[in-house]
């Protein structure tokens, strides 16, 4: 059964969203070896199994900087466990009545990890240097009404703002003035926020060290999802970069660490059988084939539709994800819970299966034995394994295809330069509206390249309607998708972690959370 370890709840703007289930939320947390007290202190051991391009969040949605940068950064609002938006460094928000100003009541005396105080200029500095990657936002301003209140002016105003100021894909965090206006071409490179743990050193291809931030002021509010109360109750964290996932597995199993991200789903039953190990099965979202779509073969819409006609989603997803109880073969962008924007249109063009139809779109798209570059990662097994179950489909199609590896870092890099590739595969987190995909959104200029005036349209649309408008729009926009294909979505997946059972208070929300842990 799918996600059959952990149910979750989802929030939209429109509908609340329950999954019912055995253990009624998305944030799963270790209970610690009995009935003993938590004690705080010492240090995290986390092994992570690829370096982060960046810990500047404002730069990348690299799912590797977001998980390390956010014991670092905060954000005006953020997300509680039902996804429902809430104040993290604002202490209240309010709109007016037509939505084109939202005044944001910061919080007062919040201290920065260098010792400054946070005030408006340093909100508005960082929101300027976040906002020229948020198309979603239209034309806007930030602007200081005093030095604890700060007004967001929109030219588009959107019902759905709120939601994309808390986006965690790529977070909106704020940083000291001068570091944000001081940013380069690849962001900044001194890492200050006003999370509960400060940065400490990054050896290369080792390690990133953080330290306890003794002057961190929490909310009152109980801890929720990505918000609430948040305590930095162990003295350090380090953040081991560990590619191996058996070596991530062993070093769990025999105490060298204290969490193993994104291990192997082979290694299951071996986890589950080891004594002091919790295996945490959590749901993901989509896994998805980006095609290049400025450069090349899939420029032209018809290779992408062979692609997409020839290829056995079974088979991919199986590789990838390796049991059934990993992964779901479903054609719609978000979950059936979440009654909004869940939508079957588009389904009868997935998991086709019609060589014969492939074979006479790649003729009438030119395709004359070139050669196909898929860039991939070992980095992440499932995306490694995608990618060589979809060569072995293509060349099914007689294609001649062929893998670029490289550590993951490195293809970040490679797949910003269209001259690099064909596809490549990456996963997305599920999120609260069709306008935060980066791949359906041409502004964002995003690696793959999105050029669809028809998507651009109706995100347009989507993010400027009423209720009553969703479900036409929503289905409009996911019939496009599937004729389209800037990506295809192969299919929705969950991952699988494991930390030590002496851990007491760890969550899985929208990736590992480390405050609020202790260690017995």
């Amino acid at each position: 059964m799918f996600f059959k370890r952990r149910y979750f709840y989802f929030y939209l703007l429109l509908v609340v969203l329950l999954l019912g289930g055995c253990n009624s939320d998305d944030a799963s947390s270790s209970s610690g070896e009995g009935n003993k007290e938590p004690q705080s202190g010492g240090t995290l051991n986390i092994a992570y199994p690829t370096q982060p391009q960046t810990l500047d969040p404002h730069e990348t949605t690299a799912e590797a900087t977001r998980d390390a940068a956010k014991v670092i950064y905060e954000a005006l609002v953020t997300l509680d466990e039902n996804y429902e938006v809430i104040p993290q460094l604002a202490e209240s928000y309010e709109q007016n009545d037509d939505g084109s100003v939202i005044t944001i009541n910061l919080r007062k005396d919040i201290k920065f990890h260098n010792g400054e105080t946070m005030d408006a200029d340093d909100v508005i500095a960082s929101m300027n240097k976040w906002g020229t990657k948020m198309p979603e936002l239209g034309e806007h301003e930030w602007i200081s009404v005093d030095e604890n209140t700060v007004e967001l002016h929109l030219s588009e105003p959107s019902s759905l703002t709120m939601y994309f100021l808390a986006d965690i894909s790529r977070i909106a965090a704020i940083m000291p003035k001068e570091i944000a206006k001081s940013a380069g071409a690849t962001g900044v490179t001194e890492y200050i926020g006003t999370g509960p743990f400060k940065f400490v050193e990054w050896k290369q291809d080792e390690v990133i060290k953080y330290e306890k931030f003794d002057e961190y002021q929490t909310v009152t509010a109980p801890a929720s999802g990505l918000g609430g109360k948040k305590e930095a109750l162990v003295d350090a964290i380090n953040w081991n970069f560990v590619p191996d996932s058996s070596t991530r597995v062993n070093g769990l199993m025999s105490g060298q660490y204290d969490f193993a991200h994104m291990i192997n789903y082979d290694s299951i039953p071996q986890l589950e059988n080891s004594n002091g190990v919790v295996v945490d099965v959590w749901s993901y979202g989509i896994e998805a084939l980006i095609f290049n779509k400025k450069e090349g073969l899939f420029s032209d819409i018809k290779a992408r539709q062979a692609v997409n006609y020839a290829l056995d989603m079974e088979e991919i997803m199986g590789a990838a994800f390796v049991s059934s109880d990993y992964y779901e073969l479903d054609s719609a962008l978000f979950l059936p819970s979440q009654a909004t924007w869940y939508s079957e249109t588009g389904k009868e063009n997935y998991n086709q299966k019609n060589i014969n139809k492939a074979k006479d779109l790649l003729k009438e798209a030119g395709y004359n034995g070139q050669e196909i570059v898929i860039l991939t990662s070992r980095d992440y097994e499932h995306h490694y394994n995608a990618a060589v179950a979809t060569q072995q489909e293509l060349q099914k199609l007689g294609m001649n295809v062929k893998l670029d590896v490289y550590d993951w870092p490195t293809l970040l890099e490679r797949r910003d330069n269209p001259s690099n590739y064909d596809i490549f595969f990456t996963g997305f987190s599920t999120t609260t509206t069709p306008n935060q995909y980066v791949f359906l959104n041409s502004e964002t200029e995003w690696a793959g390249w999105t050029n669809s005036p028809e998507l651009d349209q109706l995100l347009e649309k989507i993010k400027n309607a009423d209720e009553n408008e969703i479900e036409k729009l929503n289905n409009e926009l996911h019939q496009e998708l599937w004729e389209y294909l800037p990506v295809i979505n192969l299919g929705k997946n969950s991952r699988v972690s494991g930390y030590a059972e002496k851990l007491n208070g760890f969550t899985n929300f929208l990736g590992p959370n480390f405050w609020n842990v202790t260690k017995n």
